[in-house]
This record gives structure tokens, C-alpha cells and sequence, in this order.
């Protein structure tokens, strides 16, 4: 249900992801040389690592307060994420002609994140074998 503090969840954590990201995206892109959008790609499997382990959390917590899970979830970690900035840098590398980065580029965010996230689920369930 969203309320008002539903809304004062969401955008703090959005603030703080989105502080994260830059902060991120800073360091990866300014220390790395490369050839694909590094940055991008290091904030979504990151935020796809942390959603998988929040979510094991949760089903292992369900008295947890929703307005945290929300500040979390849609709120830090919607704005940690970027699927947005990961099209268009796509779309540029396309067409620029840069194919085999574009592909690279599309294939670790689609199947990376999908992939971290499914790790940090079953890692913090496998580690805690249910007992929290």
C-alpha cells in the first residue's frame, strides 16, 4: 500500500542508490580501461547481487517491516540500477558499429544480472540453511 511513508522510503533509498551509483560508476569508469560501459555493468550485477540476497532475506524474515524492503528494493536499489543508461549505451555501441560490444555489452547485463542475482538468493540460503 503506498502511504506517505512508503514515499519517504522510496526516496531515500533512491537517493542513496542513486549517490552509489555515481560514486560507482566514478571510480569503475576514471580506474579501468575499457572498451564496453564498465560502470553500468558493475551497478547492475552489483544491485542484482545485493536484490538476490535481500530477497533471500525476506523470505527467511517475513515479519520485516514492507517500508523497509521498499527503501531497499525500489528505493536503493531501483536507483543503484540502471537499465535505462545500459540501453543507450547499447544503442550507441549499435550504432557506432561496434557490434561484438554492443552483444557483449547486452548479454552480461541480460544474463549477468539474472545469473548474480540467483546467486546472492541461493548463497545467503545455502549459508544460513534457513536459520535466522
Amino acid at each position: 500500500m503506498m502511504n506517505s511513508l512508503t514515499i519517504i522510503a522510496v526516496a531515500s533509498g533512491g537517493a542513496i542508490g542513486a549517490t552509489l551509483r555515481l560514486f560507482i560508476n566514478t571510480i569503475v569508469n576514471k580506474n579501468f580501461i575499457y572498451t564496453l560501459p564498465l560502470g553500468t555493468l558493475v551497478v547492475n550485477l552489483l544491485g542484482s547481487l545485493l536484490i538476490g540476497i535481500f530477497f533471500a532475506y525476506f523470505h527467511l524474515n517475513s515479519s520485516l517491516s514492507p517500508h523497509l524492503k521498499t527503501f531497499l528494493t525500489t528505493g536503493m536499489l531501483g536507483a543503484l540500477t540502471t537499465y535505462s543508461t545500459f540501453a543507450m549505451e547499447s544503442f550507441f555501441l549499435l550504432e557506432s558499429g561496434d557490434y561484438v560490444h554492443a552483444f557483449a555489452n547486452m548479454l552480461l547485463n541480460l544474463f549477468g544480472t539474472i545469473l548474480f542475482a540467483g546467486i546472492g538468493y541461493m548463497t545467503l540460503l545455502h549459508f544460513t540453511k534457513g536459520n535466522f
